[in-house]
Formats: structure tokens, C-alpha cells, sequence
């Protein structure tokens, strides 16, 4: 991660072509940017019109172009086709405009580009690991040249609300790598989407004459163990200080595979730890918004809706935050209420069952309420402060559960955290209506914000991942350390809120504009790294660093970060002839 002498240039090698292979390598074309002297040097004199643009010039009309189209995907689409032209170009535009092009390049279109994958896919990105390949994971490690610092990798087996979209899932780690670019400041170059492809129970994809994947049912038992296993010691053994992000697996592997790996190799999953870290982080937005502090978190009362991966991640992370404000493990867990499709969770439930094991603590005790009992009449007993749901019904929120919060509390939380929009378990027009307005609302998708009839405008809220999974990777890489802690993430959680101010807080704002990324992503780090050395993860040389104070850190983590902007091109001396 840290700056090189030949990072403020393009260095050229040996068997890098001149001339119009130059324009066609997304990575060193930069178009009408080139400078007369590149263009003489480069061989791309003549082929490119003689006028110069600098990048920002370029940028705003591929800007322009962009929001011409009207369909999301459309978008989506044409900022691929930059991609594969001029890297650093794409990640400008991005950016620059990243409030505007996050609901793009991730979700909710995100989503659409994954359904169609088979169809849109131009260029291949990343790297593909099918169950053909076993026994050859590791040396096909070394077909990708470059050092990698993160990996985000997925099985593609639960593509956000979407379910099992096998290989196609390569476009949620291709967009989430994308965003690691754009809000950490990670080197392109230096960044890995990985789909690793066991089959597909899919049946419209097993029939699709056109899907790109293994056309054959998923691998089930030791024998996928046995896969992910070859991978993460494919991965230690080609680069064995890179980050990886485990992304979107179905919930009987994801808590597996995480609590397998978690104690010794640098890795997360997004979807249990990062969905987990962003809801506490609005959960203390929303103390704010109360009037009062983020420990106020233990006179909250929860209700989940969803009891996978993510249900249970989000969950035990929020018990660890009551435990360290004071509560005691019990007391902790009697302050959750989890619904799964079959009702509320309780004792009389079969909590042996696969993936039930994560939820086994929250279980309600037999004299509390029924095994089974439904949503609003868990909201009428239980009277909880805060509702949240990672089910991916739609509607599940219906006006009579939203009413009933409202005649609850004054200033109800709902957390429709589902993904895509398609998914949410309610809309913000449908909260505000609901509840007049008074809902601290939050969603995993982007929703407008509501005017009410009264001038009051209800805060629309979105709890993405990005604020957080940007900022923890960093933070994690230039901390050294060689696991991420739950500490680390609380760390994170408690940074997040911290960037926002008293009047926004007022205004029923519990995360901060999206266009901060960077900034939000270096404090997070910060924080990280602060937590890493507490708990004596670092090695001495960063010791000392966090030993000067919060200023040299950030310093630090500033410098790490890359910028989207051309940087003169040269030629090594070992290419010149």
C-alpha cells in the first residue's frame, strides 16, 4: 500500500507495445490527454485528434453522455465501455460524481447487470475459478501478473436479494472492487474481483445455452470446503498480504467459511461483518438524532426481520455493543426479537438445524411469547424502539406494522436493509406516510427523501456498506495486522457517525454524504489502525506512527490513497531499443 518513487509515472515495460496497442490498453490510454511528447515517444502520434484534453475536460462530457441515458443499466453499461478504454478515466468520472454513480456500479443496478451478465459481458475482469479447475487453483494464481492488495470474491450464490446467479455473480465483485478504488483509494491496478464458480442450482441458468459458467449443480459438503480451502492457500501462497472480502454467499457457507478463516488469514465478509458494522453505525447516528449519546444504545429494544447471515451478523455485532456499554450478556440478548419466514425465533424452534447456530442465543424463551407469532403482533407485545429487516420480502413493512412503531415511539427506526430496491421491506414514502414523518429512517438502497405536508422532510437515509468496507481495508492493510478483530470493526462503526455534524444530526441525518467517501473511508482507517495497536496487532514501525497522534496517522493514510488523475508515461530503461 505504500507509495513507490515510480508512482507519480507510468512506467512502460519491456513487452509493452507502442503505437495503436497503447490506445487499446485500458490502463495506459489516455486518449486526446496525451501530451505532444508521449504522442512523439508512445508512437500514438496521428492516431489520436491533435487537440488536447486534460481529464477533467474528458470527464465532463463523458459525464454528459452519461446522464443522456435514461435507463439505469444503460448507465452501467456505458460506463463499462469506459472502462475497458481508459481506466483512470472511469475512475474519475466515478470519482467525481460518486453520490450519483455508487447506485450504478453497485447496488441497486448492480443487481440487473448480474441478471443479465451472460449478455452484457465484453471484456473479461478478474480472475474465474471453476470446480474444473481444482487441483490447478494455485498455479492459475500466476496467470495475473500484478501484486494484489484486496480481493473481493464471491461464490455467487445469494447475488444480493437476487438468489444463486453462479458465475454471473462476478459483477457484484467487479463493482465492489470498483468502489474500493473510488472511496479508499486503492490502486486499480492492485485490486482482484474472483468468481469462484462451484456450479449453479439456478434452473433458467443450467437451461441458458448462453450462460458463461459450469453448466452443472452446485458443490455441496467437504467437497466445497475442499474447494474454498484450495483457494484461501492459492491466495496466501501467491500474496500473502492481501485482503480478502468474502461477498455474497448463501448463509449455511457464509458463517462456515468466516469463522474457519477469520482467526488466521486478513479477511471479512461484507455481507455478516460490513452490513453488520454500517447498521451499528446508523444505530448511533440515531442515538444523535435522539438527543442524546451513542451508549443510549442499550435502552434500545430490536426486531429483526431475517434470520441469515446478515440477520445474525447484524445482531451479535449490536450484542457486543450493548455488552461493552454495560449490559450484561443476557441482558444483551434479551433486548433482540428475531422473525425469521416461519414467525418469531423461540426455544420450541429446531435450533440445530443448518445456520440456525449463529441465531441459537437470540432464541426467546418458551414463556416469552409463541414460537411463530407474527410481525406486528411481536411489534404489539415486544413494543420495540427499532425495526430492522434483511428478509428481502417486499412489503413486509406493512402500513399496519409502520403505524404501530409509530404509535409506539415518538421518533420510530425503521431499517429496511434489504437489497436492490425491488427487495426492501418498505419504502421511505411508505415510513413517512406511516408514521408522519417521524421515523429516523434508514435502507440499504437509495430512496429519495420525503416533504411532508407540513414543510418537515423526512431524512431517507441509506446504510450502505460503503461506508464502511472501504475504510476497514485500508485501515486493516496499512495496520499490518494479519486478522480483522471485532474491535477493529466497532472502531469503525463508532467512526462513521463521528464525521457528521450537530445540525445534520438534528435534521434526522444519521450517515454523511456519500460524496465524502474519501475522507469518511481515511477516518475509518484511522480508526482501524487506532484499534489494531490497542489491541497489539501492528508491528512497531506503524506503533510508532499511531504513537505521534491521530494527525501523523491520518497523514499517513492520505499518502497511501491513489488519485484518479494521468501521470506522464516513460519507458523503463530495459524496454528502450
Amino acid at each position: 500500500m505504500h507509495r513507490r518513487a515510480t508512482d507519480d509515472v507510468v512506467v512502460m515495460h519491456p513487452d509493452t507495445s507502442r503505437g495503436i496497442e497503447v490506445l487499446h490498453n485500458p490502463v495506459y490510454n489516455k486518449g486526446t490527454s496525451f501530451t505532444a511528447s508521449e504522442r512523439e515517444r508512445l508512437g500514438v502520434r496521428g492516431l489520436v485528434p491533435p487537440r488536447f484534453f486534460p481529464i477533467g475536460q474528458q470527464a465532463t462530457k463523458i459525464w454528459a453522455q452519461n446522464q443522456s441515458l435514461e435507463r439505469p443499466l444503460d448507465k452501467w453499461q456505458h460506463l463499462q465501455d469506459l472502462k475497458d478504454r481508459n481506466e483512470t478515466l472511469f475512475y474519475r468520472l466515478v470519482h467525481d460524481h460518486i453520490e450519483e454513480l455508487a447506485p450504478i456500479i453497485y447496488t441497486p443496478t448492480v443487481g440487473d447487470a448480474c441478471l443479465n451478465f451472460s449478455k452484457l459481458l465484453r471484456r473479461a475482469r478478474g480472475m474465474y475459478f471453476s470446480v474444473d479447475d481444482r487441483g490447478d487453483i494455485n498455479s492459475m494464481m500466476f496467470n495475473w501478473k500484478r501484486s494484489v492488495s484486496v480481493i473481493v470474491v464471491t461464490d455467487g450464490s445469494r447475488i444480493l436479494g437476487l438468489g444463486d446467479l453462479g458465475t454471473n455473480g462476478m459483477g457484484i465483485s467487479q463493482g465492489k472492487v470498483d468502489l474500493y478504488v473510488a472511496g479508499g483509494g486503492f490502486d486499480p491496478q492492485h485490486v482482484l474481483p474472483v468468481v469462484l464458480d462451484v456450479g449453479t442450482n439456478n434452473e433458467d441458468l443450467l437451461n441458458d445455452p448462453y450462460y458463461l459458467g459450469v453448466p452443472r449443480k452446485r458443490l455441496e459438503g467437504e467437497e466445497y470446503y475442499a474447494f474454498i480451502e484450495e483457494f484461501i492457500r492459492g491466495v496466501r501462497n501467491r500474496w500473502p498480504n492481501a485482503l480478502i472480502q468474502f461477498e455474497d454467499f448463501q448463509t449455511k457457507h457464509a458463517n462456515k467459511i468466516l469463522q474457519r478463516y477469520r482467526n488466521d488469514v486478513l479477511c471479512f465478509n461484507d455481507d455478516i461483518q460490513g452490513t453488520a458494522a454500517v447498521v451499528l453505525a446508523g444505530l448511533y447516528g440515531a442515538m444523535k438524532c435522539l438527543g442524546g449519546h451513542r451508549k443510549d444504545i442499550v435502552k434500545q429494544t430490536f426486531v429483526m426481520c431475517g434470520a441469515g447471515s446478515a440477520g445474525s451478523g447484524i445482531a451479535s455485532f449490536i450484542h457486543q455493543a450493548l455488552v461493552a456499554n454495560g449490559l450484561s450478556e443476557d441482558e444483551a440478548y434479551q433486548r433482540f426479537y428475531i422473525i425469521d419466514k416461519d414467525g418469531l425465533i423461540t426455544h420450541d424452534r429446531n435450533l440445530d438445524a443448518p445456520g440456525m447456530e449463529p441465531i441459537r442465543p437470540f432464541a426467546r424463551a418458551r414463556s416469552d411469547l409463541p414460537d411463530g407469532t407474527r410481525l406486528l403482533d411481536v411489534i404489539e407485545k415486544a413494543r420495540p424502539t427499532t425495526l430492522m429487516g434483511v428478509s428481502t420480502v417486499s412489503g413486509l413493512f406493512t402500513r399496519e406494522v409502520l403505524q404501530k412503531m409509530g404509535e409506539i415511539n415518538e421518533r420510530p427506526i425503521i431499517m429496511p436493509l434489504s437489497n436492490p430496491t425491488s427487495r426492501a421491506e418498505c419504502t421511505a414514502q411508505q415510513a413517512a406516510e406511516a408514521t408522519g414523518g417521524r421515523a429516523i429512517f434508514s435502507a440499504g438502497s437509495p430512496f429519495e427523501d420525503v416533504e411532508m405536508p407540513n414543510g418537515h422532510v423526512m431524512k431517507a437515509n441509506q446504510g450502505n456498506n460503503f461506508y464502511v468496507f472501504p475504510g476497514v481495508g485500508l485501515g486493516a492493510l496499512l495496520s499490518k495486522s494479519s486478522v480483522i478483530s471485532d474491535g477493529m470493526l466497532q472502531a469503525a462503526a463508532m467512526a462513521v457517525p463521528a464525521m457528521l455534524t450537530r445540525e445534520q444530526h438534528e435534521s434526522g441525518t444519521i450517515f454523511p454524504r456519500i460524496n465524502r467517501i474519501r475522507d469518511i473511508s481515511a477516518y475509518v482507517a484511522i480508526k482501524v489502525i487506532e484499534a489494531a495497536a490497542r489491541e497489539g496487532r501492528v508491528p512497531e514501525d506503524i506503533r510508532k506512527i499511531v504513537s505521534k497522534g491521530e494527525e501523523a496517522l491520518r497523514e499517513y493514510v492520505y499518502s497511501t490513497m491513489w488519485i484518479p488523475n494521468y501521470r506522464p508515461t516513460v519507458f523503463s530503461c530495459s524496454s528502450r531499443k
